[in-house]
């Protein structure tokens, strides 16, 4: 069926699109150039970054800057194309069943929302409640994508349309796959939230507010001001570039972000470790140990990551570790449900 392998090509495309798009938005936002072209959606009235600004605006240009900025926008605009087809072969094909039509006009939505978050993010100027948002939704969209790709049959001969755990699980409530999937949703949450905590950390220029490993501010608990860490809106009108909270804030920020990395571990660790120890669940150990090994490659990216001074390209991976490990634990998930 023609449509399927179309549908399947432009699945795989989206997600290598996003997965690039998220780790170009870190890199865009991490080497300071998130206000690198100052409108949206082009740069300083133009399509593309002028060689010099003569309109005497009070934001001077960097075109290096703005050429990270824009190559980012482009990129969004690229994937933006391919989600629209996705959605459109969706609706045409919609007979087929061999994806949903809610899946692929929840898809659509929210790649619509993630462009409003972009726009938001410069003309609010880097708001980190904004930043954060267009972190989670730049995730969101990745996970869709990846989700689709492995709800996708291999041939047209077993199209199917996605199916949610209600209806493809079996045995009792008290079956290994159950609990499985259980552990692995709990792991799922737990992992979200690790990444809002990493984009309110890097939103609010708080990586370097615990320069030491193991410790912060050489205490195991350090002294940090919980108050103002997570106020999540204080208004309009506030260029947030370089961050507008004290140290104390940033360590509040950066410590329970360290708090949240060990909850995801465990809950990861425990999800893939009970899946690899259960019999009835061979077919899912692979997936099982891409997750340990996702886990693993991100713990070490942290841990050179502090132990270099956060440098750029550490920094940028680390956001492309989380997006691996992401995919690995829907990776794990789909195959606890496609049953």
């Amino acid at each position: 069926m023609p449509v399927v392998r179309w549908m399947r090509r432009l699945a795989v495309a989206g997600v290598l699109l996003c997965f690039a798009v998220v780790v170009l938005g870190a890199y865009v936002r991490l080497s300071a150039a998130g206000l690198g072209c100052p409108d949206w959606p082009g740069c300083y009235g133009h399509l593309t970054p002028p060689q010099a600004v003569h309109d005497g605006g009070t934001t001077p240009l960097v075109p290096g800057k703005a050429w990270r900025e824009m190559s980012h926008r482009y990129a969004v605009g690229l994937l933006g194309f391919v989600i629209i087809a996705i959605s459109a072969l969706a609706l045409s094909a919609r007979r087929s069943s061999f994806v949903s039509v809610p899946f692929a006009i929840a898809l659509l939505l929210t790649v619509i929302f993630q462009a409003i978050l972009g726009m938001l993010t410069v003309t609010w100027q880097l708001n980190p409640l904004v930043v954060t948002l267009h972190l989670i939704f730049g995730m969101t969209t990745l996970g869709l994508l990846w989700w689709l790709v492995l709800s996708m049959p291999t041939s047209s001969w077993d199209a199917a349309a996605i199916r949610g755990p209600g209806r493809s699980m079996r045995g009792g409530a008290a079956s290994p796959i159950t609990n499985a999937y259980r552990l692995t949703l709990l792991a799922l949450a737990a992992l979200a939230v690790q990444i809002a905590l990493g984009g309110w950390t890097s939103s609010n220029y708080a990586a370097l507010a615990c320069p030491d490993h193991a410790t912060c501010q050489h205490s195991f608990w350090p002294a940090a001001d919980y108050r103002h860490a997570f106020v999540f809106w204080r208004g309009l009108g506030v260029n947030y570039e370089g961050g507008v909270l004290d140290n104390p804030a940033r360590v509040a920020i950066h410590f329970t972000h360290r708090l949240g990395a060990l909850v995801a571990t465990a809950a990861l660790s425990l999800a893939a470790l009970f899946v690899l120890q259960r019999h009835g669940l061979s077919a899912a150990r692979p997936r099982a140990l891409f997750v340990l090994g996702a886990l693993l490659l991100q713990l070490l990216i942290g841990i050179f990551m502090v132990a270099r001074g956060f440098p750029l390209w550490l920094a940028t991976t680390h956001t492309a570790g989380a997006a691996l490990l992401l995919m690995a634990t829907l990776a794990l998930l789909r195959s606890l449900t496609a049953r």
